[in-house]
């Protein structure tokens, strides 16, 4: 997904290659499978090689490769980057569809069995084990035995801390809430752009409020939820990624997890514009004297593969 000619959208997803690959029309707001998933990312790749890349970067806990969704044109120059992931929990399934909604992928992290089943987003070198986290490997919030101790976080870490000047945002997309969370997750520490957060964070908040009418509360996790710590989010800000957030989609508590699927789509719609709002800003912010914006080369694309014949 390319918002200039400097600028690209990297979308995390874990799926498992099929062996054969056959062209599938694709319903965006239903809930969708992992299997399709791979059909429809590589179909991608042959429909538009001139913008869509795989990249096999990890695997996960059960040898599952790790691969991400590389959007842009290839000019053979450095360029900077937007991160993207959503499905880091995997019971918060309206996360993905958001990510198969804009970028046309998903990332799902794996159910484990309780042995070894870790809080990816408590795994992350983050003051990691410090706030709300459980060391007993059968609780939901078990951060790990150590810092990064998973390969699904660490190849995270490889891959975006290998390049971390060339992110310019890194969006990591969740439920529920209705909240943007800005870092950090521990109470005793602001990001030294706060300020700059929470003014951005109001104007996705703004923006996705003017679609459905929905309000989302911007605020560090301490402040409007609870206090956390190991959050990809806010290694990532450690990392020097400027603008970090993390998306809580609907709902509110109503349905939690198990949102309908008529609400699929309003949702990803809210959430478009939410986005949308941070990485123009971020364009706009670093490429202060393009010739074209980040909401026209982003939405231009994105109707390329919404309205094609098939879909990514």
């Amino acid at each position: 997904m390319l918002f200039s000619v400097g600028l690209s959208l990297v979308v995390l997803l874990s799926v498992v290659g099929a062996a054969t690959v056959e062209r599938v029309e694709y319903d965006y707001y239903k809930i969708p499978s992992n299997a399709r998933d791979h059909r429809l990312m590589v179909q991608a790749v042959k429909d538009y090689p001139e913008v869509v890349t795989i990249v096999e970067y990890g695997q996960t806990y059960e040898k599952r490769t790790i691969s991400l969704l590389k959007i842009g044109v290839n000019t053979g120059e450095q360029k900077k980057a937007i991160w993207m992931d959503c499905g880091i929990h995997a019971r918060e399934w309206i996360a993905p569809a958001f990510c198969r909604t804009l970028s046309k992928r998903s990332f799902k992290t794996t159910q484990l069995d309780c042995g070894g089943r870790t809080d990816l987003n408590r795994n992350f070198n983050a003051n990691w084990g410090t706030a709300r986290v459980s060391f007993e490997c059968c609780d939901n919030t078990f951060c790990g035995i150590k810092p990064v101790s998973e390969p699904e976080a660490q190849a995270v870490t490889y891959f975006v801390g290998n390049r971390k000047e060339d992110f310019l945002c890194f969006l990591t997309i969740h439920s529920y809430s209705k909240m943007l969370l800005v870092p950090f997750g521990h109470p005793n520490f602001i990001a030294s752009n706060y300020d700059e957060l929470k003014k951005v964070g109001r104007g996705a908040a703004d923006a996705i409020r003017s679609v459905h009418g929905k309000d989302y509360t911007v605020g560090t996790s301490p402040d409007v939820m609870y206090a956390n710590s190991g959050s990809s989010q806010d290694w990532a800000r450690m990392q020097g990624i400027p603008l970090t957030y993390t998306f809580e989609l609907r709902d509110d508590g109503t349905f939690g997890f198990e949102l309908p699927q008529d609400q699929i789509q309003p949702t990803c719609e809210e959430a478009y514009s939410g986005a949308l709002h941070i990485i123009t800003y971020a364009h706009d912010k670093t490429f202060s004297g393009a010739t074209a914006t980040a909401a026209t080369l982003w939405s231009m694309l994105l109707a390329l593969g919404v309205t094609g014949t098939t879909l990514m």
